[in-house]
């Protein structure tokens, strides 16, 4: 993938607008992926006449934290996430890596690509008694497309990389066009529970499903290499970064603040979706019947398989690197085979069991990008961490069990801690009880590094210092 990228970002004159477009593309290509497309629909249908503020919170996490991430590895020049966790310490930023691989992996993201796939793609053409063994097919076929691709993933991606975003982008533009000159309906409805009194909130909290800010930790290292090996480095390399990932995500968040407006208007014809990817099927079926649902189901299915081929790629190298004795073929098999096993399962299933995850690994990520954004480069920047991270992960874990199935938030020993962490914590009751203990975290570690820091090199003679 990374001598792809070299190859698209040569095509274009050194340090040219040319080039920074093309960077901005390929920043894109990262971030927009099947979660991109279906969660700012459904979060539309919830959040009805609040569609704006709800839309607002997506685009922060969806969009600015993943950009945030791709410029943590920029500035700390990490050479992959066990690299950029590092600092937390040799066994801790293993379990991380561990933890963000199998969540982008199969056990969530790649899984809900196929079955992503089959909802927009074939499940509105065959009969609901068939479904099961529809999407066994598919699924099946779908990751032996996967496997195989990612063993010999140059030409196909060059080919689906360059024409299917521009293909992708036209036929989304069009639905706006049109939806937006003939509306399924107006903005009057009345929002879930759960967005009419924190719709921001509620909206950052479902950008969190589209896994980009804790898959960027990992999968950004290649675009950084690529660009280093255009010859930029220091500021320069975090300059074209930052200018390439404002563009793409410019654009990132016109898709979201449209998606999300689709999906607020459809209501007034259609009742809330069990997830997006029916939700926008609806709503094209709706404008272009059957032919505009299938063109679309093709599209995305293209989209989710390159996405696919990169996150199984992904997961087979750092594994490999982590567990040398296991060859990457055979990390390859691991992956695509469990990935098929859960997608199995169907995205409502899928959805559902992430979000527990997403609630403990999305605070742990801000945590790490944040901490790489501002001290990394200090000589006591292992204790902030360590202190910060430490500060970080109870509050994770009670989000994580909060938003667990009723069978575990329920038990009473965890109910009763998560009514105390609620009741004393800030912001708990909104899913950011994390947010205040990290800071503190953070303040105490910068204290303690910078006390502890000051007192070793004052008993240092004055040429050591």
């Amino acid at each position: 993938m990374e001598e792809l990228m070299m190859k698209e970002l040569n095509a274009a004159p050194k340090k040219s607008w040319g080039q920074l477009l093309v960077v901005s593309s390929l920043i894109f290509g990262m971030f927009f992926g099947s979660g991109n497309l279906i969660f700012p629909v459904h979060l539309g249908q919830m959040a009805g006449s609040n569609w704006f503020l709800a839309a607002l919170g997506f685009a922060i996490s969806g969009s600015l934290f993943p950009l945030l991430a791709i410029l943590a590895v920029v500035v700390t020049k990490s050479d992959g996430l066990l690299d950029l966790a590092r600092p937390v310490g040799k066994h801790a930023a293993a379990i991380f890596l561990i933890l963000v691989h199998l969540t982008i992996g199969p056990f969530f993201a790649t899984p809900r690509t196929a079955a992503t796939a089959y909802e927009m793609a074939v499940q509105p053409f065959i009969p609901k008694h068939w479904s099961t063994l529809g999407m066994l097919l598919f699924t099946g076929l779908f990751f032996a497309a996967t496997y195989l691709a990612a063993t010999h993933q140059q030409h196909l991606l060059k080919i689906v990389g360059k024409y299917l975003n521009v293909g992708f982008l036209a036929l989304l533009a069009i639905i706006f066009i049109v939806a937006f000159l003939k509306p399924m309906g107006s903005l009057a409805q009345t929002p879930t529970a759960t967005y009419q009194a924190n719709a921001t909130i509620g909206g950052l909290l479902e950008g969190y499903n589209t896994l980009d800010a804790v898959a960027l930790l990992a999968l950004s290292v290649t675009l950084i290499h690529a660009i280093r090996g255009l010859g930029y480095e220091g500021r320069e390399l975090t300059k074209l970064t930052a200018k390439a990932g404002i563009i793409s995500i410019s654009l990132e968040v016109l898709i979201y603040f449209g998606l999300v407006l689709l999906g607020a208007l459809s209501m007034s014809q259609l009742k809330l979706s069990a997830n997006g990817g029916t939700a926008l099927s609806q709503i094209v079926g709706h404008y272009f019947s059957s032919v505009g649902t299938l063109l679309l189901g093709a599209l995305v299915t293209l989209g989710v398989l390159t996405t696919a081929i990169g996150l199984v790629s992904s997961f087979a190298q750092d594994f490999h690197k982590l567990f040398p004795k296991v060859g990457y073929r055979t990390w390859l098999w691991v992956t695509t085979i469990l990935s098929f096993l859960v997608a199995n399962a169907g995205l409502d299933t899928i959805i559902t069991w992430s979000l527990p995850v997403l609630m403990l690994m999305y605070p742990l990520a801000l945590a790490l990008i944040g901490l790489s954004l501002t001290v990394a480069s200090r000589p006591y920047a292992g204790t902030i961490y360590k202190v910060t991270m430490a500060f970080t992960i109870l509050p994770a874990i009670l989000d994580m069990l909060n938003s667990a199935p009723a069978m575990i938030s329920q038990f009473t020993p965890i109910h009763t801690a998560l009514g105390i962490y609620h009741q004393y914590l800030p912001f708990a009751s909104l899913g950011l009880g994390w947010l205040v203990p990290t800071l503190i975290g953070f303040g105490i570690g910068f204290a303690w590094g910078a006390f502890r820091y000051a007192n070793q090199t004052a008993n240092l003679p004055e040429s050591d210092r």
